[in-house]
């Protein structure tokens, strides 16, 4: 063989040898005819988004049975993601359950976790475990936009100047916020720590015990109200509408009601357009359907149950938008959302708004008894849905779970270690896979508390009227002690405590294990407003 023919030889095997390490590359990559294009793994942890509403009842979906209402927008992260059926914030009102959801302490390990006024020092330590936090040190941007009421500063407030500690002292590198509720003072945003759009010329001032001369009231001026009040909303008044509290200057800073659902929705899609390149969470906290029940013009009338029943209407809307926005950002499939509401329903509230009235056949406890305020089930039963395009299976759990146990549960989905003594890891309960649920959670209510065990709730006896007349509502205390089996008797009409005392020995056991045996004491007088 000549030497000519040796040299065409060698490259001969040279280009059959590239030819198939290219083929075998291909193939590997999925590049072939016939291959499959690999599905794309998650670099980075998934973005978080909480999205939270204030007095939304168990029934007042139509993904949950309501059918006089309809809430298309959630109802297809529900048809989407899980819908459960036991999900429970911590107790059945505001202030206690927002402390348990970013703390994953219960809140009746801190007596002074109970409705504040917009004057309150900041309830969560600054040296406290947080959610926001824990997300923060596994390297997400955090935010919370809309409403706070875990209280700001250290008890004397100047809304002139920078107010902390607060949101960003906890754990939120971003926060747009109302200080307390829609119907309290100061009735301002406030961007990290500064009233917003505030005229230095016109400062506020902010007083719960006393007016300031010459300001009129709900109760001096009638003539100025737009909205009638019925109990504890009768101090200043601002847009028409009696709050508690009172409040003298920053009139250029004050909000509008009317359009408070779309300012926190565009606040919330902004952020997620500026922040869509790096892992965030975001707490989204929407003030629907709380008091006073505002909706925009647009939204008026097109629920049939009155302004509570649009305000719904318009809460889905929103959610709607906010969903559209992740898509359109191209970060839907690397978001898990989580909707869930802080206690159950109440109707009248402290204004005449027709939310009786204009009921009908609608019921927002969903067949559940009692409401806000109540140790029954409506009082802390509420809708819970868990939405990741792509990686949550549809379906329905029955599990029990609690908003309390995100901590420890989204600490293990981002490989955090940090957790605390009440939150649990309820994470593939969460994400569909399996898994389960809490054996026992005590549920609270104005200081009283109850045990969830398995199908069963205990409440203890406790002193105090059942029904209050002010809210419409029953709240649980009874002088004797009260069993009842939630698989068989949801709206808890059979007290068992009698006829199965085996039962309730073994429910007391554990509560008092869990809870200490000096439950009873220091209750708190309960509080609507």
């Amino acid at each position: 063989m000549n030497r000519l023919n040796r040299i065409l030889l060698v490259l001969f095997f040279i280009l059959l040898q590239i030819f198939f390490v290219n083929c075998k590359n291909k193939i590997d990559n999925g590049d072939m005819k016939g291959q499959e294009e690999p599905k794309s793994e998650i670099v980075n942890n998934p973005n978080i988004v909480i999205i939270y509403l204030d007095d939304l009842g168990y029934g007042d979906l139509s993904s949950y049975g309501a059918t006089q209402i309809q809430t298309p927008n959630i109802d297809a992260l529900a048809s989407g993601g899980i819908r459960f059926t036991n999900g429970y914030a911590s107790s059945a009102t505001c202030t206690p359950s927002r402390y348990a959801l970013l703390t994953g302490m219960y809140p009746w390990r801190n007596k002074k976790a109970k409705i504040l006024p917009g004057t309150a020092p900041l309830l969560i330590s600054t040296e406290q475990q947080t959610l926001p936090k824990m997300l923060k040190n596994m390297g997400y941007q955090t935010a919370i936009v809309g409403k706070w009421h875990l209280g700001l500063g250290t008890g004397v407030v100047n809304w002139n100047t920078r107010i902390f500690p607060g949101p960003n002292e906890v754990g939120f590198d971003e926060s747009y916020i109302l200080a307390a509720t829609q119907d309290r003072v100061p009735t301002v945003y406030i961007n990290n720590g500064n009233v917003v759009n505030l005229d230095s010329k016109d400062p506020i001032s902010v007083n719960y015990k006393k007016n300031f001369e010459g300001e009129p009231t709900a109760i001096s001026n009638p003539e100025m109200l737009n909205m009638k009040w019925h109990h504890g909303h009768n101090n200043s008044i601002v847009n028409g509408i009696g709050r508690i509290g009172f409040m003298k200057g920053g009139k250029t800073a004050k909000w509008s009601d009317t359009d408070m659902a779309d300012h926190f929705l565009d606040k919330a899609k902004n952020y997620v357009k500026t922040h869509k390149n790096k892992s965030f969470f975001l707490y989204y906290a929407m003030q629907q359907p709380h008091v006073p029940r505002t909706p925009h013009p647009r939204f008026i009338g097109t629920s049939g149950l009155g302004p509570r029943g649009d305000v719904i209407v318009e809460a889905d809307w929103c959610i709607g938008e906010f969903m559209k926005t992740l898509k359109e950002e191209g970060i839907l499939e690397n978001t898990l959302v989580i909707f869930s509401s802080d206690n159950g329903p109440v109707l009248n509230d402290g204004y005449y708004d027709d939310a009786i009235e204009k009921l009908g056949s609608h019921d927002p406890n969903g067949g559940l008894r009692g409401g806000k305020y109540s140790i029954f089930e409506a009082g802390t039963r509420v809708p819970f849905i868990t939405y990741w395009k792509g990686k949550v299976q549809p379906g329905i759990s029955h599990e029990v779970i609690c908003q309390m146990d995100l901590l420890a549960s989204l600490g293990k989905l981002t490989g955090s270690k940090e957790t605390t003594m009440d939150s649990e890891d309820v994470l593939n309960v969460l994400l569909g896979k399996g898994g389960k649920g809490r054996d026992n959670l005590i549920l609270e209510a104005s200081s009283k508390t109850a045990l969830r065990h398995g199908d069963w709730l205990m409440i203890p006896p406790y002193k105090g009227t059942n029904f209050r007349k002010e809210v419409g509502i029953e709240v649980g205390s009874f002088p004797e002690f009260q069993l009842y089996n939630l698989k068989e008797d949801l709206g808890q009409k059979n007290n068992l405590a009698k006829s199965n005392s085996e039962k309730l020995k073994e429910l007391l056991g554990i509560f008092e294990t869990l809870r200490g045996k000096n439950y009873n004491k220091n209750i708190n007088k309960i509080r609507f407003k």
